[in-house]
C-alpha cells in the first residue's frame, strides 16, 4: 500500500508499506505517483484490471503500473472537507479482482483516516505552505458556482483596495502653530538704575510716543548738578585766567570745562531717556513690570516687547519627516486653541532651512502669511494646529507612509 498527498497539482509519495528506502524504488514511486493523478484528476476509485461491469474509466497509468508489477493496481482518493488532499495506491500480487465488498471496505476504511491524514499533514506544513494552502483554497471556493455573498463581499474588498492603493485624496501635512507679531520691538534699559513706575501690561494697545516705563531720577539729577557745579567752576577760573593772561591756565581750565559740558550734556540725555516711550502704535506682548517696581536694571536690560497690531505672521513647526512635502506657495488653514470655531487661511512664504529641537523632536519652522486680514480678536502668542496642502497621495500611503519610512530607516541601520 502506498500513499501520496497533493502538492503543486502533483502526487509526492509520502509513505510505502513495508520498505523505508524510496531511492532503490525511485521508477515504481513515479509509476504509483501518475496512478494516484490518474484517481484524483478523474475523482473515482480506479481499479486494473477492473469488472465489465465497471464504468468506463482512463486507467493509462494503473495500466503501466500494473504491467510493471504485474498483478491488480486500485488507487482511492484521500478526502477531507469535501476536497481531495491525497490518494491510497494498493497493489495485490495475485491476478484475481476486488470484489465489491472488499472495495467497499477499502473505500470506507480510507474515508475514515482521511481527515486524520489530512490535519497531521497540515500540521507538518511550514506556515509558507499552509499559507498558500490557504489562499488556493478560499480563491477555488470564491471561482466555485454560487457563493454570491462572498463574491460580493471579495468584489467590494477588491474595489476599496484598490482605492486605498491607486485613488490620490487630499493630503495635509499638520503641525503645531504659533501667532507672531508681524515686527517685535524690544524695549531696553537705556542705562543703570531702577524702576519706577510701569505703565502698561502685557496686552495693552498703546499709541506712539508714548511713555510705557519710568526709570528713577534721582541718581542722574544729582550727577547733572554735579557737573552743573563743575561746569560753572571751570568757567570762572578760565575766564580768571584770561583776565590774568595766564595762558596755560587758561587752556587747563577751559578743557576742563569742554569735558564737564560734555558729561552734563550725557547726563541730560540719560534723563531724557530714562522714560521709555514707544516707538510705534502698537499692543505689548510680553514685559509684566508691576511686580517689579523699585528693582534695579541694567544697562540693555529687556523691559517690554511690543508688536503692531493687526498685523501677524504664522510659525508653523514642520516635523523633519514631513518636511520634504512641504514647498513655498502651498496654502493651508490654521485652527487655533483660542478660535476652534472658525479657521484661518495663509500661504506658506518660506522655510527656514536649519531645523530646531525641543521636546524631543526636530522640527522645522515655516513661516506663514494669512491671505485675509486677521481678526481684530487675535493676539501674538496664540497657538493651534496648522495643515498644510501638500501633493494629492492614495490614502494607504497617507496611513502607512509613516511606518514604512521607519522601517526603511530600521533596516539601514541593521545592515539589511
Amino acid at each position: 500500500m502506498t500513499v501520496g498527498f497533493l502538492n503543486n497539482g502533483y502526487v509526492s509519495v509520502v509513505a510505502i508499506s513495508h520498505s523505508a528506502d524510496f531511492e532503490s524504488k525511485a521508477e515504481i514511486i513515479r509509476a504509483v505517483g501518475e496512478a494516484m493523478d490518474e484517481a484524483i484528476e478523474q475523482g473515482a476509485t480506479i481499479v486494473h484490471p477492473g469488472g465489465r461491469e465497471e464504468r468506463p474509466q482512463v486507467t493509462l497509468a494503473h495500466a503501466a503500473l500494473a504491467r510493471r508489477q504485474g498483478g491488480i493496481a486500485c488507487t482511492i482518493p484521500l478526502a477531507s472537507n469535501g476536497r481531495i488532499f491525497g490518494a491510497v495506491t494498493v497493489h495485490r500480487a495475485s491476478a484475481t479482482t476486488l470484489g465489491k465488498d472488499e472495495l467497499t471496505r477499502c473505500e470506507h476504511l480510507v474515508c475514515l483516516v482521511g481527515p486524520i491524514l489530512d490535519l497531521k499533514y497540515s500540521n507538518e506544513r511550514s506556515w509558507l505552505r499552509r499559507l498558500r494552502h490557504s489562499a488556493r483554497a478560499t480563491w477555488d471556493y470564491v471561482r466555485e458556482p454560487g457563493h454570491v455573498k462572498v463574491k460580493s463581499a471579495v468584489c467590494g474588498a477588491t474595489a476599496v483596495l484598490a482605492a486605498l492603493l491607486f485613488v490620490p485624496v487630499d493630503y495635509h501635512v499638520s503641525a503645531p502653530a504659533r501667532l507672531e507679531g508681524s515686527i517685535q520691538r524690544v524695549l531696553v534699559a537705556p542705562v543703570d538704575g531702577f524702576l519706577r513706575q510701569a505703565h502698561v501690561r502685557p496686552g495693552d494697545t498703546v499709541s506712539a510716543d508714548q511713555v510705557l516705563v519710568e526709570l528713577a531720577e534721582q541718581d542722574m539729577q544729582l550727577e547733572r548738578r554735579k557737573w552743573e557745579s563743575e561746569l560753572t567752576q571751570h568757567e570762572s577760573a578760565y575766564l580768571s585766567a584770561l583776565a590774568k593772561s595766564d595762558r596755560a591756565q587758561y587752556a587747563i581750565n577751559r578743557a576742563k570745562a569742554s569735558e564737564a559740558r560734555a558729561q552734563l550734556e550725557l547726563v541730560e540725555q540719560q534723563l531724557s531717556r530714562s522714560r521709555v516711550r514707544a516707538p510705534f502704535a502698537g499692543v505689548v506682548i510680553k514685559g509684566d513690570l508691576n511686580q517689579s517696581l523699585g528693582a534695579p536694571v541694567q544697562r540693555g536690560e529687556v523691559l517690554l516687547t511690543i508688536s503692531p497690531v493687526g498685523e501677524f505672521r504664522l510659525i508653523v513647526e514642520v516635523d523633519e519627516r514631513d518636511i520634504a512635502d512641504v514647498q513655498a506657495g502651498q496654502v493651508g488653514h490654521l485652527a487655533l486653541a483660542a478660535l476652534p470655531n472658525s479657521t484661518l487661511d495663509f500661504r506658506v512664504e518660506r522655510i527656514t532651512p536649519v531645523a530646531s529641537s525641543r521636546d524631543g523632536r526636530n522640527f522645522f519652522e515655516v513661516e506663514g502669511t494669512f491671505d485675509a486680514a486677521a481678526a481684530k480678536s487675535l493676539r501674538p502668542g496664540l497657538q493651534g494646529v496648522a495643515k498644510i496642502k501638500a501633493v494629492d497621495q492614495p490614502l494607504a500611503w497617507i496611513l502607512t507612509h509613516r511606518f514604512v519610512d521607519w522601517v526603511r530607516i530600521a533596516l539601514w541601520s541593521w545592515g539589511a
